[in-house]
């Protein structure tokens, strides 16, 4: 689906919920620190197949009342953590911005921080792979008219592991392959036809 690849934290108004995110990558000991109203949007712009890039057992957000509170518990970290910090992965989005807020071998003080800070009241999301897939699903109705763009030969041309896909085809394998990752139906959000490509392609 179509995304802003801006932190949307960034250019909203203060007023209404924010979390802060902690986002463990796979395999390495690296993650991304940061703070977002919508943290499946922020995924999406850090890396197009996100759910195979980032520990979603593992990564959580602490809900914040508004963007100002989400903030400063990052401010806090970005502190307190300042010798943990790493480059930004070269396989992610350099134009999703926050390269600066990676950071190696922080994962268990920041989650040990963050269940300190559940106990004074803010409410932790953890695994967010539960937030994300109940997100994910308030999106679905989107994917019908989204697939439109789809068209009849990309549709007619399965390419089986994304090799040698079309931009129209990479974008839609990626967005279903978040379905795929977090155990939703697809069948009852997408036309018949794209149903039997998106299977007949992975």
């Amino acid at each position: 689906m179509p995304i802003d690849r801006r932190d949307p934290a960034g250019r909203t108004q203060s007023r209404g919920r924010c979390h802060l995110y902690v986002l463990p990558v796979v395999v390495e000991d690296l993650l991304k620190l940061g703070f977002s109203r919508d943290p499946l949007a922020r995924l999406q712009q850090l890396h197009p197949r996100w759910y195979e890039q980032f520990d979603l057992d593992r990564a959580f957000t602490l809900e914040t009342e508004s963007v100002p509170d989400a903030r400063r518990l990052e401010l806090r970290f970005r502190r307190e953590f300042a010798a943990h910090n790493a480059p930004r992965p070269l396989t992610m989005r350099e134009d999703a911005g926050g390269a600066r807020e990676w950071y190696r071998g922080a994962y268990d003080s920041l989650a040990a921080a963050s269940h300190a800070l559940e106990g004074e009241g803010f409410t932790r999301h953890a695994p967010l792979r539960t937030w994300l897939r109940t997100a994910l699903e308030a999106r679905a109705d989107l994917l019908f008219d989204w697939t439109s763009l789809l068209g009849v030969d990309d549709r007619e041309t399965p390419r089986p592991g994304g090799l040698r896909a079309t931009p129209a085809q990479t974008a839609v394998r990626d967005a279903l392959g978040a379905f795929d990752a977090l155990d939703i139906d697809l069948a009852p959000w997408l036309p018949e036809a794209v149903l039997r490509w998106h299977r007949a392609s992975r």
